[in-house]
């Protein structure tokens, strides 16, 4: 059987980088390490993290740590959990990864000079909701093509547009073109300027699983369940492969997902781990 693996599968700068600090912290006079949230949406690392002793929490604990560390997570968090975490006088480590840094700091920039915000995304995704702790005045976070139909506000208001890192390349443009269409056909909308803000290593990861989907018999997308830019993968290889699955481990593979395949493609999110990859590539070679 031929497998084609994509070259962009498996983890992203921010995530890599992030993951490897944590394990660097453990053993360290840091200790006890705590991630405000998982440090990724992996299960399998989060699990080995917290086998060597890192333990996760949300904000709401910080006040009952007695020492540590924090981990603020590549995912980035708003400007009150910073506060927080001072307030409490506990340690803390920001792997913030920098393109998300970038989005906090123009939100800020513009939402102080008096912009609405819109941000293009999930309003439930951590980075999302980091992004919108930075916003100085009002904004709106947009998901699909209804919100964007019925956002609506004052032409007198300049509007700047951003979008969460990891969204969908096509979906944003489809969703910043009714933006635009609003603020044209009607001018209702003043939109001061569209910031594509999606990193280049999420929009180079789709271009290419969406490539390989279009030309195998089967495609597989290797990713936690949680893991929004897996999700979108997942999304985005199905439209152009019927026979794709989103599958976590080798453990997920059935015979049933290889019946007349002569082709198998595979690619992962950036919360991936090359192991899981390559398990997952050596399986669908040696069982099917």
């Amino acid at each position: 059987m031929n497998i084609k693996v994509a070259e962009t599968a498996g983890f992203c700068f921010g995530v890599q980088r992030a993951v490897d600090r944590v394990y660097e912290l453990i053993g360290s006079d840091a200790a006890p390490i705590y991630t405000l949230g998982p440090i990724i949406h992996n299960e399998e690392v989060v699990s080995d993290l917290e086998k060597k002793g890192v333990a996760v929490i949300c904000e709401e604990e910080l006040g009952s740590l007695k020492g540590g560390t924090v981990v603020i997570r590549s995912h980035g968090v708003g400007r009150k959990v910073y506060n927080t975490i001072k307030k409490y006088g506990l340690g803390y480590v920001d792997v913030t990864c920098p393109f998300v840094l970038k989005i906090h700091k123009i939100v800020e920039r513009e939402s102080s000079r008096g912009a609405h915000i819109v941000i293009i995304g999930d309003p439930d995704h951590p980075e999302v909701q980091g992004i919108c702790g930075w916003c100085q005045g009002t904004y709106t976070v947009i998901r699909n093509a209804e919100d964007a139909e019925k956002f609506n506000i004052s032409p007198e208001k300049e509007v700047c547009v951003v979008s969460q890192t990891t969204f969908n390349y096509n979906k944003f443009q489809e969703l910043v073109e009714i933006l635009r269409k609003k603020s044209y056909d009607n001018n209702v909308l003043n939109i001061l300027n569209i910031l594509n803000t999606i990193c280049n290593a999420t929009e180079e990861r789709q271009r290419e699983a969406k490539n390989i989907a279009g030309e195998v018999d089967t495609m597989l997308v290797v990713g936690g369940r949680h893991s929004s830019n897996t999700q979108k993968l997942f999304e985005i290889c199905k439209k152009e492969c019927g026979n794709t699955y989103y599958i976590q481990t080798p453990v997920d593979l059935d015979s049933e997902m290889f019946q007349c395949s002569s082709c198998v493609g595979i690619t992962a999110g950036a919360s991936t781990p090359k192991k899981i990859i390559e398990e997952v590539q050596e399986h669908v070679r040696v069982k099917f």
